[in-house]
């Protein structure tokens, strides 16, 4: 019973910490004077949903490792737009 509450909690924690990227890189205005302070926040959040994520693997069930991977790439791509040139 521990078993499956640790695995549950180990992917909320992971889904959690995705939110969490996703609200910070929403949030970020390129115009506003904290840019990058709020550019170095999403990066923040970025590494902390990995960790948080490959915790996660270590332990889920098929179905969230499949939902972890998304997640994944999902951070990726925020990371990518970042990254770019337009950004």
């Amino acid at each position: 019973m521990q078993d499956k509450q640790d695995k549950r909690r180990s992917f909320q924690e992971a889904q959690q910490s995705f939110k969490q990227v996703n609200d910070a890189f929403f949030a970020i205005e390129k115009t506003a004077p904290n840019y990058g302070a709020e550019l170095n926040h999403v990066k923040q959040e970025v590494n902390e949903a990995y960790q948080q994520i490959q915790s996660a693997l270590t332990t889920a069930s098929e179905h969230q490792r499949e939902q972890l991977r998304q997640f994944e790439q999902d951070i990726q791509e925020i990371v990518n737009e970042v990254n770019s040139d337009s950004y």
